[in-house]
C-alpha cells in the first residue's frame, strides 16, 4: 500500500481566521485564536495522520509590511512556509476589500498547487460570495475555490478531500504519534499570550512576548514560571494592574487553559519584565526564538 504525505502551508492576512482554520483541521488548540490581528507570531505545525497518510498542516503568521524587526522575522517563516508547501491554502476574508496585493506577492514562482479559502461567509449572502469566488478565479487561476466558515465549520470536508486528492506519495516526515513540531513550553507560552490578547486593549498585547522559564512536569502537577517581557515601564504597570489584580485574571484564566490542554493541575507564576524596543533588537528576537 502506498503512502502519502505532505506540508500543506495556511497563508493569508491577519485576522482573516487562518488559525480557527487550522484547529479544526487539526482537531486540537495549536494556534492562538482571538479577535485581534497578528496573533500568530510562528510558524506552528499541526499533525494529522492516518493508516496511509500524514498531513502537515502549517500555520503561519498573517502577511503584513513590516514595521519592526520582529515583523521581518515573521514574514521569513512565512516565505518559508511558501517554500515547502506540497499544496497552499490561502485563507481569505468575504470582507476584504481586495488589499491583497503583498499576498499575492508572496506566492509568486511557488509551484505548489493553490486553493483559495472564502471565509467567514456566514456573514455574507450568496451575491457577494459568487462575486468573490469570481474574482479569486481570475486572479489567481487556482485549483480551487472554497466558500467556508470555518467558526461554523462549514465545507470544511471539501477541504480535507481536496488535500487528500494532492498529497504526494512521500513517506511519513515525523513519528505517527506526533501531533505538532512545538513543545509542551511552547504550548503553555502561548496560552499565557492569548489571555494577555483577551484581556488588554491597544499596544499591550503587541509589545508583549511570553517566555517559560521553568518548566517542570509531574505525575499530577505541572510548576511553570515565566516572565512576560514588555519595552516600557508604563506597559508593565498597566499588564501588573493595581494591587497586580490584572496579572492575576491572566494568571488564572491562562492557567485553566494549561491545565485542560495537559490534563494535569498546573502551579503558575509569572514574573513581568521591561526590555526596552525589544521588538527591534535581532540579538533579543534570536533569543527568544525568532529566526
Amino acid at each position: 500500500m502506498s503512502h502519502r504525505a505532505g506540508f500543506v502551508s495556511i497563508i493569508g492576512k491577519p485576522n482573516a481566521g487562518k488559525s480557527t482554520l487550522m484547529n479544526h483541521l487539526v482537531g486540537e488548540k495549536m494556534s492562538v485564536i482571538t479577535p485581534k490581528a497578528q496573533t500568530t507570531r510562528h510558524r506552528i505545525l499541526g499533525i494529522v495522520n492516518g493508516d496511509d497518510y500524514q498531513i502537515v498542516f502549517s500555520d503561519t503568521p498573517g502577511i503584513i509590511k513590516p514595521h519592526y524587526a520582529l515583523h521581518e522575522s515573521m514574514m521569513h517563516q512565512v516565505e518559508g512556509s511558501i517554500v515547502d508547501a506540497d499544496l497552499i491554502l490561502l485563507v481569505t476574508d468575504i470582507n476584504e476589500k481586495h488589499d491583497e496585493d503583498d499576498v499575492i506577492k508572496k506566492l509568486e514562482g511557488s509551484l505548489a498547487p493553490l486553493a483559495i479559502l472564502i471565509n467567514k461567509i456566514d456573514q455574507s449572502d450568496a451575491e457577494i460570495v459568487k462575486q468573490k469566488v469570481e474574482y479569486w478565479q481570475q486572479k489567481l487561476n487556482p485549483k480551487a475555490v472554497f466558500a467556508i466558515s470555518a467558526l461554523h465549520e462549514h465545507n470544511l470536508k471539501a477541504i480535507m478531500d481536496f488535500i487528500m486528492d494532492h498529497l504526494p506519495e512521500h513517506p511519513a516526515y515525523y513519528e505517527k504519534d506526533a501531533l505538532t513540531d512545538r513543545n509542551d513550553r511552547f504550548f503553555a507560552s502561548e496560552m499565557i499570550r492569548a489571555q494577555i490578547f483577551k484581556q488588554y486593549k491597544k499596544e499591550i498585547p503587541y509589545s508583549t512576548e511570553v517566555i517559560v522559564t521553568a518548566f517542570a512536569e509531574g505525575e499530577t502537577l505541572h510548576r511553570i514560571s515565566a516572565e512576560i517581557i514588555v519595552e516600557r515601564d508604563s506597559q508593565k504597570n498597566i499588564l501588573i494592574g493595581k494591587n497586580g489584580e490584572m496579572l492575576k485574571i491572566v494568571g488564572k484564566y491562562a492557567r485553566l487553559d494549561m491545565e485542560e490542554f495537559f490534563q494535569r493541575k498546573v502551579f503558575l507564576e509569572m514574573f513581568v519584565k521591561v526590555i526596552p524596543d525589544w521588538r527591534s533588537k535581532k540579538n533579543y528576537l534570536k533569543k527568544f526564538g525568532y529566526e
